[in-house]
């Protein structure tokens, strides 16, 4: 605790910390709590589960005037089940002093009863996503932000990638002429920047690099999928796992909703989260997490991106994403507060040229493979194979790289049978030309005796 009493925070915030059970600031907490407590503009880079969060919420509740019956703060963020989370996270103060007054506002919720309710009072603090906070305040007119001083855009990437700064901007610019503006993310995009740069005055970029880039914590498996789904690739791996939680991720919502389909039809208890699914699965989705109930949870890296998924030992990569440096957030979900964790990342053919771009930068990857009940070593990734050519490689690899053609039932055991044939011909033969060499090898000695013989006499 004594590392947070450096921030001059107010008795309530002290006694929330303590009752989050924090006993000392991450690394992007220590560089943003004093710079927000002095107004400043802010833009924070750091990967989830770095702490941002409370980096925002800490300096904000402490500036909460509880006497104030106006909105003095608001937080955006992309999804309901960010938002959820960070209104748990703010809502805890009430244990402290139930005085302080904090709202959430998004979709999927009734909207008629946030309406009631803000007709008669104004919460300290506004969380939600950008399209109901949005409709509250310029729509049904009964949100009031012109007064709030303080605007925080939480995954920011995140949120110009739903498109939802548009909404954003609808309502910033109605905001307090003297707002301060605080964007959280993993990421900055060039995109982003024309918002900034509207909003912010001369904003401090505080960026965090990921202690889990490389960290040794993680080990960094690549597993080949040959001619298998992802899926069935899984499957078969499982057995070889003893997950407390494992998050597999995948590129698509089409992709989490496939895999996630077949792992349930092998009786593989499995969650899925990704934008396509309804306002009540998105619900009972968290609800598992949040129990962590959910030993098995897929997700795109959108979906995932803030959300609070228990303690994760082994996360699968289905592929890689376009943008490699997913591929580390993907990862350092695995290895959180000093634990160890395994990333399997799962791969084929065209994955050849992110594998080895990964590589140069420094990820050292095993490789491997499970069969029979256990791990199997494979050769290093991208080491060069050396060419068989025996007469019985040559003949073996001319049926196995036949034209193509329509072929008639039991082809390929007939086409394995004539390979074992092949490989017991050449075994004869073998045999046959040892005990031509032993023989020859015998005469030779023989006749050595006959002549040494012959000179004694």
């Amino acid at each position: 605790m004594s590392d947070f009493n450096k921030f001059k925070l107010n008795k309530d915030i002290l006694e929330y910390i303590k009752l989050c059970g924090f006993n000392e600031p991450s690394k992007i907490q220590e560089k943003v709590i004093p710079k927000a407590l002095l107004g400043k503009d802010i833009i924070g880079l750091s990967a989830t589960g770095s702490g941002k969060t409370h980096s925002y919420l800490l300096p904000i509740l402490n500036m909460i005037d509880k006497d104030n019956d106006n909105v003095q703060a608001v937080i955006t963020a992309p999804t309901r089940e960010l938002a959820l989370q960070i209104y748990n996270m703010a809502n805890l103060i009430t244990k402290i002093d139930d005085s302080y007054r904090i709202k959430l506002f998004i979709g999927g919720k009734d909207k008629q009863k946030d309406i009631n309710q803000l007709s008669k009072e104004q919460p300290h603090i506004a969380i939600g996503t950008p399209g109901r906070i949005k409709d509250l305040f310029l729509n049904e007119a009964v949100l009031r932000l012109d007064k709030a001083k303080i605007l925080v855009i939480d995954e920011a990437d995140m949120t110009l990638e739903y498109g939802f700064l548009d909404e954003i901007d609808a309502f910033a610019g109605r905001m307090s002429e003297n707002l301060q503006m605080l964007s959280f993310s993993a990421t900055m995009p060039d995109q982003l920047k024309p918002f900034i740069k509207k909003y912010m005055h001369h904003p401090l970029t505080i960026k965090v690099e990921d202690d889990e880039k490389f960290s040794p914590n993680i080990k960094h498996i690549l597993v080949p999928c040959y001619h298998h789904s992802y899926a069935e690739t899984i499957i078969n791996m499982i057995d070889g796992m003893q997950p407390y939680i494992c998050l597999i991720f995948a590129n698509t919502r089409e992709d989490v909703a496939l895999i996630a389909g077949e792992l349930r039809k092998n009786h593989i208890n499995v969650t899925e989260l990704h934008g396509g699914l309804t306002s009540r699965q998105r619900k009972q989705a968290m609800k598992l997490i949040e129990g962590s109930q959910a030993r098995f949870v897929v997700a795109t890296d959108l979906a995932a991106r803030g959300i609070d998924i228990g303690e994760i030992s082994h996360v699968i990569s289905c592929g890689f994403p376009q943008e490699l440096e997913f591929y580390i957030h993907r990862a350092g979900r695995a290895s959180r507060a000093g634990m160890n964790g395994i990333c399997y990342a799962l791969y084929k053919k065209e994955d050849d040229s992110s594998i080895r771009s990964l590589k140069r930068q420094g990820i050292a990857f095993k490789h491997q493979r499970y069969r029979k009940n256990a791990w199997q070593e494979l050769k290093p990734y991208g080491a060069k194979k050396t060419k068989d050519n025996s007469e019985i490689s040559i003949e073996i690899s001319k049926l196995n790289t036949k034209k193509k053609t329509k072929v008639k039932p039991g082809y390929k055991k007939r086409r394995e049978k004539e390979i074992a044939k092949i490989k017991q011909k050449k075994k004869r033969e073998f045999i046959k030309q040892k005990i031509k060499e032993e023989k020859k090898a015998m005469y030779k000695e023989r006749a050595r005796k006959e002549r040494e013989e012959g000179y004694k006499d």
